[in-house]
């Protein structure tokens, strides 16, 4: 996750694109009378921007505050009361660390942590953090779903180290009181959706600011990273190796920058380009491989149309799948207690489409979809109401957290006009997503951030695996760190959609890869590229 500004235009230069006005009801939008978005969004979007907005507060870059009181706390290990960790036998404890490293003795927060403890301790290495991505994503319970996918002489020589990241989960969590759980959405099929887009993610950064204030501005991915070396120091160790997947790569890669020396093995699955990490860049770049994801969906679907009556083409199937976004936007379509609108569909396709091998399963859906459009009573199962819970009910929670640490790490533009030239410009090859991967976030209504983005260029030694079709992390980005990350191997899972490949899609060149690595810190001699199964 990353921003590159050289091929952004002045946002100052931006003239408005012509927008409906957004207090205008829900409903079919040929009714609505059309504004300028200076006149009916940017005006309360400018007063949001201006509330926010104010002079960093930027840590002194050599700055080494004494942490020796955090240093010397000793773990109060107990139950874990979670399922999958008590199953193992893992412990859990809090950890005490500073909101802001800059006055570390000021507010302090807790870090939950969970631990499978090594089963060989003659031959013990150390510990092993980990992170299951986001940003955003509890993580105390990872650590299970890592240790099976290790050879049981790997998983007996480390301690496996859970963590809930600072804001998260159990770890000081932040909350805003959103209305829904995910802080993106998609544009809508047109400007009168990307008006209802910008006053949406602007409502939803006021909420943050608000309730949040100058104190949720540490919530990031440095202060994470330090959090996980004030646990290295906790835990005794002298270094710390790592797994981390999706956005945990670029916790994983900030933290080799920032602690070198303390960086033992690091595994980076799924990766995310430093330089291009952000709420801009790194989601524009998905827009390419969900749409090549989709096509091959659409090849399945296709295939069994008897089945799914979704279409006997892979543009049938696209036809039908466009046809429903357009008549969401004119009447959302009801499941269950949840209306999906053309800003909600196109992110449940998205939400689904990171494994091959559930492309039935979004047959299933996209079906349900259909015939809840067209009145047919459906009866949604439970994995699709638990997705619109979170998405349009922010049931369980909201995903404040998520975009308070995207929104912290680094800036993005402020103008709605750039973005909506940017999915307009998408949508000629990018029919679906682009108007999801172009969109507007609540980070250009955000405080800026108070520390610049970690620049990593190092030499620490990392194994970076990665599959050529990866919708969250796109292979470009793969390749971005391994350059960034000098002394790195990338092994390539070659012609698989998959999204986070050691600990959910088995494949035995991968897997050797990290448990020999894992086990006598052997990188590839070269780059390798891994076939399927």
């Amino acid at each position: 996750m990353r921003h590159s500004k050289s091929d952004r235009p002045d946002d100052s230069a931006a003239s408005p694109p012509d927008l409906p006005d957004v207090a205008a009801p829900r409903g079919n939008r040929r009714t609505r009378r059309r504004l300028t978005i200076g006149a009916s969004v940017l005006t309360g979007v400018a007063a949001v921007v201006g509330a926010l907005i104010v002079t960093p507060i930027v840590p002194p870059a050599d700055a080494e505050p004494a942490l020796d009181g955090f240093y010397g706390q000793r773990p109060q290990w107990k139950s874990c009361d979670l399922p999958g960790l008590d199953k193992v036998g893992a412990q859990c404890a809090d950890i005490t660390v500073p909101l802001n490293y800059a006055a570390p003795q000021g507010e302090t927060i807790t870090v939950a942590i969970s631990r499978m403890a090594a089963t060989d301790t003659a031959n013990r290495r150390g510990i092993m953090l980990s992170n299951p991505g986001g940003p955003g994503g509890a993580g105390l319970d990872f650590t299970p779903e890592i240790a099976a996918a290790m050879t049981p002489e790997v998983r007996a020589r480390y301690d496996l180290i859970g963590m809930d990241p600072r804001g998260i989960g159990r770890s000081s969590a932040v909350h805003c009181g959103w209305p829904r759980g995910f802080g993106l959405q998609s544009a809508g099929i047109d400007a009168a959706g990307y008006a209802e887009s910008v006053a949406s993610q602007a409502e939803l950064a006021a909420r943050c600011a608000t309730s949040g204030g100058e104190r949720l501005r540490y919530f990031t991915t440095r202060n994470t990273a330090r959090d996980m070396d004030v646990i290295r120091q906790v835990l005794g160790e002298p270094k710390t190796s790592y797994f981390g997947t999706s956005y945990g790569t670029y916790l994983g890669a900030v933290y080799t920058q920032m602690f070198p020396e303390r960086s033992d093995r690091i595994v980076l699955d799924s990766a995310v380009d430093p330089a291009r990490y952000g709420a801009v860049d790194m989601v524009r770049d998905m827009g390419v491989p969900n749409e090549a994801a989709l096509d091959a969906w659409a090849d399945s679907a296709a295939a069994k149309n008897n089945t799914y009556r979704l279409g006997g083409t892979r543009e049938e199937v696209r036809a039908t799948v466009q046809n429903l976004i357009r008549r969401a936007a004119e009447k959302p379509i009801r499941v269950g207690e949840y209306d999906v609108d053309d800003h909600a569909l196109p992110m449940m396709l998205f939400t689904v489409l990171d494994d091959p091998r559930a492309y039935d399963a979004v047959s299933d859906m996209v079906r349900l979809f259909a015939d809840a459009a067209d009145g047919v009573s459906v009866d949604p199962d439970p994995g699709i109401l638990k997705s619109l819970a979170y998405m349009l009910k922010a049931d369980p929670e909201d995903g404040a957290a998520q975009m308070a640490i995207m929104c912290g790490d680094a800036g993005v533009p402020r103008d709605p006009a750039w973005y909506w030239r940017n999915i307009e410009a998408a949508r000629p090859t990018q029919p679906v997503f682009g108007a999801f991967t172009n969109n507007i976030t609540p980070c250009a209504f955000w405080a800026p951030p108070l520390e610049e983005r970690t620049a990593v260029d190092n030499s620490v030694p990392a194994l970076i695996v990665q599959s050529t079709g990866d919708t969250r992390t796109s292979y470009g980005n793969a390749q971005g760190l391994h350059r960034a990350m000098t002394a790195s191997r990338l092994v390539t899972l070659d012609n698989v959609a998959i999204h986070w490949i050691f600990g959910r899609y088995p494949n035995n060149c991968v897997y050797a890869a990290v448990n020999k690595y894992f086990l006598d810190g052997t990188l590839p001699a070269n780059d390798e590229t891994c076939q399927r199964d």
